[in-house]
């Protein structure tokens, strides 16, 4: 298990963040959207003809449920559960310019505090949590990048990677169950607007599922 967080500022070349997985087939049943509850769909979410989800809120919208005290979000659930073994989260990012103070993808599940993992953007930089001392990335507006998140039960340990560049390893947390969640979740002061598109999303794992 590891026992501090690490991080470092350098790409980590020869990692490959598919040696090993199988993907996880992945049906719209396992599709959950989050969104203001009292918006249909159509007014945070877009599927455009390219397969990039759109998905977009503004600060003063409602969370997604109306006794929820959570901040608010659009955000897709891939509701593929897992306890143990090894899983991947695999997809394209793009967040535009001015987005801010946003979580764009998180590992769901620990008790207490709901998240083993949160990738904010902050700025233009992603960052883990709100700790602008372990950046994942520090030019993330106005492009496509791959994510590749790997979660290892078993080792405790969570891996970042940005184009196949290991970026950031840190401690997982135990949980019963984790889930992978992707969009635009609301943190402190965030912008008016915020938004984040994702394409060509995937699963893995090398635990038979």
């Amino acid at each position: 298990m590891l026992s501090t967080l690490w991080h470092s500022c350098s790409p980590a070349a020869g990692a490959d963040p598919m040696a090993g997985f199988t993907a996880v087939e992945i049906t719209e049943d396992r599709f959950k959207l989050h969104k203001p509850y009292d918006l249909p769909q159509e007014q945070r979410n877009k599927l455009c003809a390219d397969g990039v989800q759109r998905l977009w809120v503004y600060c003063d919208d409602k969370p997604f449920r109306a006794s929820s005290p959570t901040k608010l979000r659009c955000s897709g659930v891939e509701q593929i559960t897992y306890s143990s073994g090894v899983w991947q989260f695999e997809g394209y990012d793009y967040v535009p310019a001015g987005t801010t103070r946003v979580s764009v993808m998180l590992v769901f599940g620990l008790a207490g505090r709901n998240t083993t993992l949160m990738l904010h953007v902050y700025g233009g930089r992603l960052v883990y949590y709100n700790d602008e001392t372990k950046v994942v990335d520090r030019h993330n507006y106005d492009w496509w990048f791959r994510l590749n998140l790997v979660h290892n039960i078993q080792a405790s340990a969570l891996t970042v990677f940005i184009d196949g560049d290991e970026m950031l390893i840190v401690l997982g947390y135990g949980s019963d169950f984790h889930y992978f969640k992707f969009g635009v979740y609301t943190q402190t002061n965030p912008s008016h607007y915020m938004e984040s598109r994702w394409r060509d999303l995937n699963v893995y794992t090398k635990t038979p599922y």
